[in-house]
């Protein structure tokens, strides 16, 4: 019989065998993120999708494609997460976080959803970790934040990843930048896909963001951007670039880089593996200087990343790196004879109060049977409880692995099986 319901396509459901790869992700960003003087933030699921469009630009394949977007009961137009940082920038104005000693050290793990083609490592709903700071302008916050992603990629045990760099200018001399890349692309145009052909009037430098295979040599022949950056915005890119060699973290500077949000000013990163091209990067952020100001806040610089949790799993895994195995629990206790029953479930709940990882028997098996489960889920010991073991105050505790077998008093269990 076929089944009714599957799970939505674009999505997964995370069974048990594979949260050992997202338990050993998650604490190593939490680990980071405590050393380097990160405070969590979590935002809710959705928002006003008016706070998208304005910060994440209309002519973006975000908004024009790629949004859940509805309307609640009350007929307001809301939208499902698509990013992480306006959402965080929103929370700093409401909650007036700016009063807060500056640079604001923030970061998050959230599930993010895009309208987009399913692919390896990608999904409709994934799951992202970022982190944001917000109130310093200085290339050192820059390499403070591509060093924290650096570090966590390392702790991780990837290899091979590489860092992509460029600066997008600001106001003053990205307009100059822009104008040349529309001459560049006006007689080149038909051969551009057709993405390509309503992102030249709409965003023009969207054109340098495009993944399709016609498109890859009109961007490689492109202008550089950095031949354009004002002196103020050049100086910054080098400021950052001395900061990456002290720290000794590896870059490519990549004059063509460009992020998929139209709030990026400056700096812009993102972070490869090795097996792949421009469509795998595992990563990558930038500076955003005037998106706090554009929701209304006063002048706010601003610097920060976003990786994907599905796409790291993902080269853990093509890169095989050992895993610390899911907890079991330490010791099964199992009964024999219908009076050891509840006598062997006060057992295991006082084991657990003790610190010991215990696991019960429950329905009606036999020993043998018991046995078997206990071994099936990998549980090193078994403590049998039966009418000899009542009647003397003990339990049996045997090794699965070499069958050993020994006594133990029922008060003494838990300082046996810690040792």
């Amino acid at each position: 019989m076929p089944l009714r319901y599957r799970a939505p396509r674009g999505t997964q459901d995370i069974l048990p065998e594979e949260q050992p790869y997202w338990d050993y992700v998650r604490e190593a960003a939490q680990r980071l993120c405590r050393l380097f003087g990160y405070e969590r933030i979590d935002t809710p699921v959705f928002e006003v999708a008016a706070l998208f469009i304005r910060t994440t630009g209309e002519a973006t394949d975000i908004v024009q494609k790629e949004m859940y977007v509805f309307k609640d009961r009350g007929g307001q137009e809301m939208a499902l997460r698509p990013e992480g940082t306006a959402p965080v920038c929103r929370a700093y104005l409401e909650h007036g976080l700016a009063s807060r000693p500056r640079p604001l050290r923030l970061w998050y793990w959230a599930p993010i959803f895009r309208y987009d083609r399913p692919q390896a490592g990608r999904y409709r709903q994934h799951h992202q970790f970022g982190v944001e700071a917000l109130g310093d302008a200085s290339p050192a916050m820059d390499a403070e934040v591509i060093e924290l992603l650096w570090r966590f990629y390392q702790e991780l045990g990837l290899e091979g990843l590489s860092i992509h760099l460029n600066s997008l200018g600001d106001d003053r001399c990205r307009p100059r930048y822009v104008e040349e890349l529309r001459r560049y692309y006006q007689g080149r145009l038909e051969r551009a896909c057709p993405d390509c052909q309503a992102r030249y009037h709409r965003n023009p430098l969207r054109l340098l963001d495009c993944k399709r295979d016609e498109c890859q040599p009109l961007v490689a022949a492109a202008p550089p951007i950095t031949d354009y950056l004002c002196q103020e915005c050049l100086g910054h890119l080098e400021d950052l670039k001395e900061h990456l060699k002290a720290l000794d973290i590896p870059y490519v500077l990549n004059p063509r880089l460009v992020r998929g949000f139209d709030y990026y000013t400056r700096t812009v990163f993102e972070v490869y593996p090795p097996q792949e091209g421009a469509q795998s990067a595992v990563g990558g952020g930038g500076r955003y200087d005037g998106l706090v100001e554009g929701l209304g806040g006063p002048p706010t610089p601003a610097v920060g990343f976003g990786t994907g949790i599905e796409r790291i799993i993902m080269n853990l895994k093509r890169q095989e790196v050992a895993i610390p195995p899911a907890p079991r629990p330490q010791v099964y206790v199992a009964w024999q004879g219908a009076e050891a029953r509840l006598p062997a479930v006060r057992l295991a709940s006082q084991l657990r109060r003790q610190g010991v990882a215990a696991m019960a028997a429950t329905g009606d098996r036999s020993l043998k049977a018991q046995m078997r489960q206990a071994d099936a889920r990998g549980i090193p010991y078994v403590a049998i409880l039966g009418p000899q073991e009542l009647a003397q105050g003990t339990v049996t505790l045997r090794r699965l692995a070499d069958g050993h077998q020994e006594t133990v008093p029922q008060d003494q269990l838990a300082t046996r099986l810690m040792v």
